[in-house]
């Protein structure tokens, strides 16, 4: 959401000094049990690798304890080197996994050499057991730790107080979009905007007067973090000299570029003629990715209607055995650059239903684009525990092994929907395959707005990576499990 402003100051020999960054108590906390989760990772992967290595304890070389009471210490330093306890990185964003599996990879070179200076015939099964053994453990176990803290910041604990500057409008939206995702770890306790002085507040949150009084702002609410919108007012100058005042308190700087939808790995910093310039690299959808994604795809495909068969079925037979009806429901969709397909999915309505939607438009509860109701009485009881579960979604795996659709992908879109979009920056949409999830669907799905809908949509086209489509699959699991926004 934001890039974090690295600050320093010019002294009088030409020297700068980086200004730390506030640690809180509960981050401190945080950090230190991370540390002790590590190490207890290490040692429990350590005793396994002993255990199978050397099954007979009669037989188990001495060495080979003190190594296992070693590898903790050792882990814990090393993930310390890779940035695997930096507290940026705590509870949001995958940085936090990737820096715990180069942990494990250069431990493991780390481990191998010392073997080879040293002389020590270290056995091989000991080490490709325990480390990625340990790294599995360890990821896991963040993993556990991340949920307990959203868990807790869902309830206001754990964040950090945070004072926005930048326009009204751009304000109340960052207020909205930050109650809505708490899990970020951010709160907002306070405002310093540009224009309208005569306003006291925004969404409820206290204006504490304009983006000069910021750093006065922050001593008064208590803050430790600030937010730095996109606005034209606040001069490169103004925001060196507000990251100077807010220095020596250690207060947080986060700066929100005016790019949207650019994701990190996209765009590197580059200094030219002493200026940080941002560069962004285009999307890759061509070579080697792409078809490595086909390929993924159709393979996931064809193991799913393999192993499914006996699903699809059952669940044919029964919407077969409630009114006698088709078993399937086919629509079109909008596709890759605009090619029209045939979506398939299980039938989980009356058979005349479209010729009652329009005594239903009245009662539509979507999100403006697309019909939804709640309690929409053209769905059958089938249809209803179908939904719930998104199950109908399944035959959708033929739209995949036939190449219409992705595994992960933006929602595919109905003919006139689409055609609304003609001229805007949803066209984007189209430039990769539709997918049966997708970020709106790890997001809230029906309960997700038009503009957010969009804005997920649009991302995800711009920041495809295959990382990305498993992160979206393992949280898709969760999605369908809790039935969040299905109906």
């Amino acid at each position: 959401m934001f890039s974090e402003a690295t600050v320093t100051r010019s002294e009088e020999h030409g020297e700068s000094r980086l200004a730390a960054s506030r640690v809180t108590a509960w981050q401190r906390v945080y950090v230190r049990k991370t540390f002790f989760v590590d190490m207890l990772c290490m040692f429990t992967a350590a005793s396994f690798a002993v255990n199978i290595r050397f099954d007979n304890p009669s037989y188990r070389p001495q060495a080979y304890l003190a190594i296992t009471f070693l590898l903790p210490i050792l882990w814990a330093v090393t993930i310390r080197l890779c940035g695997g306890y930096d507290p940026r990185f705590i509870g949001v964003g995958s940085d936090e996994f990737r820096k715990m599996f180069n942990a494990g990879t250069c431990l493991t070179g780390v481990v191998a050499i010392a073997s080879y200076v040293t002389r020590f015939d270290l056995a091989r099964e000991y080490v490709a057991i325990a480390l990625p053994t340990a790294t599995v453990l360890s990821i896991c176990a963040r993993y556990i730790l991340r949920k307990r803290l959203h868990k807790k910041r869902s309830s206001g604990r754990y964040m950090h107080r945070v004072v926005a500057i930048g326009h009204p409008e751009s304000v109340a939206d960052l207020i909205a979009e930050l109650h809505r995702e708490k899990h970020h770890g951010l709160a907002i306790v306070g405002t310093c905007i540009t224009g309208d002085s005569n306003i006291s507040s925004i969404s409820g949150i206290p204006v504490l007067g304009s983006i000069d009084d910021t750093a006065l702002g922050v001593a008064e609410s208590n803050a430790d973090t600030v937010a730095v919108l996109a606005c034209p007012e606040l001069s490169g100058a103004q925001l060196r000299e507000l990251a100077w005042k807010l220095e020596d308190s250690g207060t947080n700087v986060y700066i929100a570029p005016t790019l949207l939808n650019v994701a990190g790995p996209r765009t590197t910093i580059r200094p030219v003629a002493g200026l940080p310039l941002l560069h962004m690299e285009h999307p890759r959808r061509t070579g080697s990715k792409l078809l490595i994604k086909a390929m993924f795809d159709r393979t996931m495909a064809t193991f799913a209607l393999i192993l499914l068969s006996p699903v699809f079925v059952a669940i044919a037979l029964i919407i077969q055995a409630y009114d006698g009806g088709p078993v399937f429901f086919t629509q079109t969709r909008v596709g890759l650059n605009g090619r029209n397909f045939k979506v398939w999915k299980f039938r989980t309505m009356v058979v005349n239903a479209e010729s009652l939607k329009e005594q239903l438009v009245a009662t539509n509860e979507g999100n403006g684009t697309l019909f939804k109701i709640r309690k929409d009485p053209r769905v059958t009881k089938p249809g209803e525990w179908l939904r719930r579960y998104s199950l109908d979604e399944l035959p959708q795996l033929i739209n995949v092994f036939i190449g219409d659709m992705s595994l992960v992908g933006p929602r595919p879109a109905l003919p006139e929907e689409n055609g609304r979009y003609h001229g805007t920056h949803m066209e984007r949409r189209i430039v990769v395959k539709p997918g049966i999830t997708g970020l709106w669907q790890v997001s809230g799905r029906s309960d997700l707005s038009l503009a957010d809908s969009m804005r997920l949509d649009v991302h995800y086209v711009e920041n495809w990576s295959l990382f990305l489509d498993l992160q979206i699959l393992w949280k898709t699991s969760w999605a369908v499990l809790l039935k969040n926004g299905a109906y």
